[in-house]
């Protein structure tokens, strides 16, 4: 099983300081941004500290086949309206895709985007257009379409905009599918019937594409279309139905990621090793928040 979270990437330690702290939380695999998600400003990649990243990660068995990076929230592919907007959001994610070969990262993982104010088919068109210039013949990295909640105008919210987008791509074997699991049960999956979910998905687009999934429980009902992250079994989907996704069978050998918030009176502490420790377990800690915080304190 490979189980992780989100961790760190500064311009000091680069993908080091991500390894460590993956490390800290008992976790073999890890997702990263490579830079501040909120904005596009990245430093240049130091060799030197990606070499020292993958000694750190053989020691410790984690395998880089299995680590995934996560575009930022701000690159929005799928509205053309302003057209050096989208222009910027093609060369940024061609200049983060080189980036991640010169890290040796396969995975990146891609909010589809929101289509603000134009056509949904034409905003998908947008997104495929956008996709088919990043991605070239013989490219190391698979971009990874998350599955979104639904909150105003996100695309890729259902089978049927994801299944679009990958039919029409060129390079077939450099487009994959993220998984969310709050995402899902706010856009109007039941999470309790995830086999049902997982046999539709293998009918429409191919279980295969499963690259990722992001392990979060949600604030959320079914339906709300809101996107607002639970702690791990503390939400409306639940401890046991989240535990049955991550070892589902056929599921097996994909990472799977939280990224649920950070405890405290100021959302200081991350939950992650306790998080983990919890799921490796099998069991719910009712009192997860109070030893996160007295750990940190």
């Amino acid at each position: 099983m490979y189980l992780g979270s989100h961790v760190s990437f500064d311009s000091k330690e680069q993908l080091l300081k991500s390894v460590k702290e993956c490390i800290s939380y008992g976790a073999n695999t890890f997702m990263f941004y490579t830079g501040a998600p909120q904005n596009t400003m990245r430093s240049a990649i130091n060799d030197e500290l990606t070499y020292k990243a993958y000694e750190l990660m053989k020691e410790n068995n984690i395998n880089l086949e299995k680590v995934i990076c996560h575009a930022p929230y701000i690159v929005n592919l799928a509205n053309d309206l302003d057209p050096s907007k989208y222009d910027f959001s093609i060369n940024f994610l061609k200049n983060e895709v080189s980036r991640l070969e010169t890290l040796g990262i396969k995975y990146l993982v891609l909010h589809p985007g929101s289509s603000v104010g134009i056509e949904k088919y034409h905003a998908l068109d947008n997104i495929i257009n956008g996709l088919n210039n990043i991605l070239y013949q013989n490219c190391n990295v698979v971009i990874l379409l998350e599955t979104m909640s639904g909150k105003g105008t996100e695309l890729g919210t259902n089978l049927e905009e994801i299944k679009y987008i990958i039919d029409n791509i060129k390079e077939k074997n450099n487009i994959g599918v993220c998984l969310d699991t709050c995402h899902l049960n706010d856009s109007g999956i039941d999470i309790s019937k995830f086999d049902d979910y997982l046999d539709l998905f293998d009918k429409e687009i191919g279980i295969d594409k499963i690259k990722c999934i992001h392990i979060n429980d949600s604030k959320n009902n079914i339906g709300d279309h809101k996107d607002r992250h639970e702690n791990f079994g503390f939400g409306t989907i639940g401890f046991d139905n989240l535990i049955n996704i991550i070892y589902n069978p056929r599921l097996n050998n994909i990472p799977k990621i939280l990224e649920t918030p950070y405890v405290g009176e100021n959302k200081e502490y991350p939950p992650y090793k306790f998080e983990i420790e919890m799921i490796k377990n099998k069991e719910f800690n009712s009192n997860l928040i109070n030893d996160i915080i007295n750990y940190y304190k």
